[in-house]
């Protein structure tokens, strides 16, 4: 059996914790600073969990309100207008492409497993030009233990 390696995104690949926080504070302006520093804190303190999940918790638990999924999209969709090539621009984190090409180089098998939805994950890899790194690339709306477990019965890992 080969060994197997899976990553988070965000702070694990590439230092882009800032340009989300600073991406739900924007959005959250409208509120007051107290709201956009309590969402600040939650997100900071839940960097795996993903958008869409936040959005539904700030709401409800920041202002009272629910939010139907068609609010969640809309808002997961200014989320990502915001944060997209602010992203692709982040720097790598220390030693990870190096950590990348050794890990290759011995048959590790590499997945990415983020709160950051599949497809907009997909064009950061792409265009980061370090998708050829990784087996898979996972985000939301499906959770880091869906994927996990997934990965784990579907390979037999």
């Amino acid at each position: 059996m080969k060994s197997s390696l899976f990553f988070d995104f965000d702070g694990v690949i590439v230092e882009s914790l800032s340009a989300k926080t600073r991406a739900f504070r924007k959005i959250y302006e409208p509120y007051g600073v107290d709201i956009q520093n309590k969402v600040e804190s939650h997100h900071l303190a839940h960097g795996g969990v993903s958008r869409f999940e936040k959005f539904k918790h700030y709401h409800q638990e920041f202002l009272g309100k629910s939010l139907s999924e068609t609010e969640v999209d809309n808002l997961a969709r200014e989320f990502s207008q915001l944060v997209l090539e602010e992203v692709i621009n982040s720097h790598f984190s220390p030693g990870i492409i190096s950590f990348l090409e050794k890990a290759v180089s011995k048959n590790l098998k590499i997945w990415v497993i983020s709160g950051t939805p599949t497809d907009e994950l997909r064009v950061i890899c792409k265009s980061l030009k370090i998708d050829h790194y990784f087996e898979g690339i996972y985000g939301s709306p499906e959770s880091k233990d869906y994927w996990c477990k997934k990965i784990i019965d579907e390979y037999k890992l």
